[in-house]
């Protein structure tokens, strides 16, 4: 199964929809059937109110394949984020970590990625957030793999600029720890200022990373993203799927 059959969507596309049933509909109407579910949709402290939301998605058909992104500073609570991944069926949770509280972090995340056999991958958000960055992202992948590994984020990659955001490079520079995929799109504007598009529109150079990760046999998580059009945005994303599958 190739990259593009695993397809999921991230539920921030549907922010502005705050029924998980509704969401699940749209999931479908896009032409796909699974989804990264994120802390717009779900309280991730609330396991057994989790679990209802587990089966509004199984109802129509989805599976949720991971959530986050979850920020982690290693307090006993965020063990719930792993016992909601689990009991979905997932087997990854895209995150966040801090400068102040990585190195705790990210030993406590190894044990729980451990104990639930749940990978963990670092989403890179742009140069300007801690865990952005290329060489902090070394430094954090260095000390939490195999546990924890990367989740890139297509766009947020290429907002750090050509020579060091270039995504296919950030896949060829760490075979099998890239652990989830955000495939999101940007354009830029002469100021840097960034606005989102259809995937494969803008500056992703979305053949050669598909390339890049099918040379590494990628078995993670493939997500697509796409974060205009707040209050419909069934249209674009329908767009996003059938460019990819192009």
């Amino acid at each position: 199964m190739s990259i593009l059959d695993k397809l999921a969507v991230q539920s921030y596309c549907f922010r502005h929809f705050k029924d998980n049933a509704d969401v699940a509909a749209k999931v479908r109407e896009i032409g796909l059937n699974r989804i990264e579910v994120c802390a717009v949709h779900a309280d991730f402290e609330d396991v057994s109110g989790w679990k209802e939301i587990i089966k509004i998605y199984e109802d129509q058909g989805v599976s949720i394949i991971s959530i986050g992104v979850q920020t982690f500073n290693g307090e006993a609570k965020e063990e719930s984020y792993f016992e909601c991944a689990a009991a979905a069926g997932a087997k990854h949770i895209s995150a966040h970590f801090k400068v102040g509280t990585f190195n705790h972090a990210l030993a406590q995340v190894k044990s729980w990625s451990d104990k639930y056999g749940i990978k963990v991958g670092i989403h890179c958000h742009g140069g300007y957030m801690f865990g952005g960055q290329p060489d902090v992202l070394e430094l954090l992948v260095g000390l939490g793999a195999p546990q924890v590994g990367l989740c890139i984020d297509t766009a947020w990659a290429m907002q750090i600029g050509p020579r060091q955001g270039n995504p296919v490079a950030w896949v060829e520079k760490y075979p099998g720890l890239v652990y989830g995929m955000h495939f999101k799109d940007f354009e830029f504007a002469r100021d840097g200022a960034w606005k989102d598009t259809i995937v494969g529109e803008g500056n992703l150079d979305l053949p050669d990373l598909l390339k890049a990760l099918e040379a590494q046999d990628f078995s993670g998580v493939g997500i697509l993203e796409y974060e205009a059009d707040i209050e419909n945005p069934v249209p674009a994303l329908k767009a996003c799927v059938e460019r990819m599958r192009a």
